[in-house]
């Protein structure tokens, strides 16, 4: 149980790191408490890849942005084949007095390298999102910005890592970490003592407890709370652009997101609490998305949303916090990464893997690195023509057990035997339970494969994990 390097986390950063690790001759064990990857604070990622606009130049958040979206659009996107839509954003203004501070925003992005920045009027507006209330009068728009879906992004980096060597264990809180005298951690996770040279700290709004755990204490996670509201794909068209209004210093604002699977979103609010465990949406909120989202587009009604939720944002400050903690020498920490964490994670694994090659890891390149991942197969991205070829070499393709989002009987046993374990997984796999009807009409189809697949009696098969069964036995 002896590796070159842990990593705490199997969120997008973790996930990033893994697979950036795995192109090296070394030994690399990633951890996850939960039980699948992206289960934490990647969940409730909205999805989008940020150009890096609203950043400071000044920050490492910004530059990490922008070549993380390089990254996605040039090489990861097609590496691991995923679905990025580069959709291009918009930065609107109620009244051209604020044209000034697009300006701003335009000339910073300008100093990053962001690409395509221009500034377009009402006429243009008008041409290209005619559904934009007469509010709006003019907007920055970015091209290079785009979505992609967080979860599968996560899962394809996961997947990519493991089979290029990366050894998973999920379900495994790290419970204890002690430092090795001649260098390096006594980790204990899951009931297994690990050893390590080095440990990066990826664990998201955790990462200041995993730190202190790890012998530097020297950050604190405050969560800021972001609710966000998904509407039926009937609104699928609502917007060509993923729409932000003019920032505020707390947060980007409440946004109309397009999203890679066609539900648009709304939101997310910005609120800091003390609870790392709040996911509870409030009337509050609901009543402050709609608010400004309304004012953008006043077409949004509160009949369209058909999902409510709520995720956390681990706040270290202003800035990201990646860095080799000098007082427990081995220990590198990726903290504090909030949003746009997604789109630069990518760039965090370079930044990370040159932190540790300073400190003293050989990164020795590999004879053979399988940068490729086959795209797994969606009904509901897919062509007609396309679908109709691909039922007819596989009729399981063609046996749909969620209607709200045409999913396929083989896409869900795809999805198990490329990590899903419960539904949760399968759902943010393949979208089944994710439209109106809530699982309503797939649920129990879906458990019946699930038995299948991994064998587990109904009784053991869980939402989430360990607490979140379905089905009890009475006869206990």
């Amino acid at each position: 149980m002896t590796y070159d390097v842990i990593i705490a986390g199997a969120g997008i950063t973790g996930a990033a790191v893994a697979r950036e690790l795995s192109r090296y001759k070394l030994k690399v064990l990633l951890l996850e408490k939960e039980a699948e990857p992206a289960f934490g604070v990647s969940k409730s990622n909205s999805g989008i890849i940020h150009a890096g606009t609203q950043n400071s130049p000044s920050s490492v958040k910004g530059w990490l942005c922008v070549e993380g979206n390089r990254l996605m659009r040039e090489e990861i996107a097609a590496d691991l084949g995923l679905n990025f839509v580069q959709c291009g954003q918009l930065i609107v203004v109620f009244d051209l007095a604020d044209l000034p501070e697009l300006e701003k925003i335009k000339k910073d992005g300008e100093a990053l390298g962001i690409k395509g920045l221009a500034l377009v009027d009402r006429a243009w507006l008008e041409k290209n999102e005619p559904n934009l209330g007469p509010e709006v009068k003019a907007a920055l728009h970015v091209p290079t910005a785009g979505i992609i879906s967080p979860y599968r992004f996560v899962y394809a980096l996961v997947e990519n890592a493991v089979k290029n060597g990366v050894d998973l264990k999920t379900s495994s809180r790290i419970v204890g970490i002690n430092r090795i005298e001649k260098g390096g951690f006594y980790v204990e996770a899951g009931g297994t003592v690990y050893t390590a040279r080095f440990l990066v700290n990826a664990a998201g709004l955790y990462a200041d407890e995993l730190s202190a755990l790890a012998g530097a204490p020297t950050f604190k996670i405050t969560p800021r709370k972001g609710e966000e509201y998904l509407l039926d794909k009937k609104r699928e068209h609502i917007a060509s652009h993923i729409i932000f209004p003019l920032p505020s210093k707390a947060s980007k604002g409440i946004l109309i997101i397009k999203t890679s699977d066609g539900n648009p979103m709304i939101g997310p609010t910005a609120h800091d609490v003390d609870d790392k465990a709040d996911l509870a949406t409030t009337d509050e909120g609901l009543a402050e998305v709609l608010s400004g989202v309304r004012r953008m587009m006043p077409s949004v009604s509160k009949s369209d949303i058909i999902a409510y939720f709520a995720g956390l944002r681990p706040v270290a400050g202003k800035d990201f916090i990646i860095r080799h903690e000098d007082s427990a020498p081995g220990l590198v920490n990726a903290a504090g990464i909030q949003s746009p964490g997604l789109t630069s994670a990518p760039a965090i694994a370079v930044m990370v893997c040159d932190l540790l090659k300073k400190h003293g890891l050989k990164l020795e390149p590999k004879a053979e690195f399988h940068k490729l991942r086959q795209r797994p197969a969606h009904l509901f991205q897919l062509p007609l023509e396309e679908a109709r070829k691909l039922i007819e070499k596989n009729s399981a393709y063609g046996d749909v057990v969620c209607r709200c989002e045409l999913v396929s009987a083989q896409e869900v046993r795809d999805a198990i035997k490329r990590g899903a374990s419960t539904l949760d997984g399968i759902k943010f796999r393949t979208r089944a339970q994710a439209g109106r009807c809530h699982g309503g009409f797939c649920t129990t189809r879906i458990m019946k494969i699930m038995q299948e697949e991994l064998g587990f009696p109904v009784t053991a098969l869980t939402k989430r994990g360990p607490g979140s069964e379905l089905i009890k036995d009475e006869r206990k």
